[in-house]
């Protein structure tokens, strides 16, 4: 079992730059799929990015796309979201996830609140 602890979510200004932080425990961070899903209020859970074991794919949704960046290391069981540009619309509570066949039974953590103010 793995468990995800995000941090680095916080309130910034239109314009400003975050940089989000998951870290993982057990010895197995390397062979997951790691990803950033976000959920605004009154909306459902939407993708980010995400990054494969390798760092090879780095999938991001259009809607963030030129503005963030998913990167991974390995040796520190760690996976970080770089939001730059950030924009009122990025404000939601940012999730990690770790995934080995799909999404839909990935291991989630417990999510840190971005807001993003004009």
């Amino acid at each position: 079992q793995v468990q995800l602890v995000e941090s680095g979510g916080g309130l910034v200004q239109a314009g400003g730059s975050l940089r989000l932080s998951c870290a993982t425990s057990g010895r197995t961070f390397s062979s997951y799929v790691m990803g950033w899903f976000r959920q605004a209020p009154g909306k459902e859970r939407e993708f980010v990015a995400a990054i494969d074991s390798n760092s090879t794919a780095t999938p991001v949704a259009n809607t963030v796309k030129g503005r963030f960046t998913i990167s991974r290391d390995n040796a520190k069981s760690t996976v970080y979201l770089h939001m730059n540009s950030l924009k009122p619309e990025d404000t939601a509570v940012y999730y990690c996830a770790a995934a080995t066949t799909g999404w839909s039974t990935a291991h989630w953590g417990q999510g840190t609140q971005v807001t993003v103010s004009l």
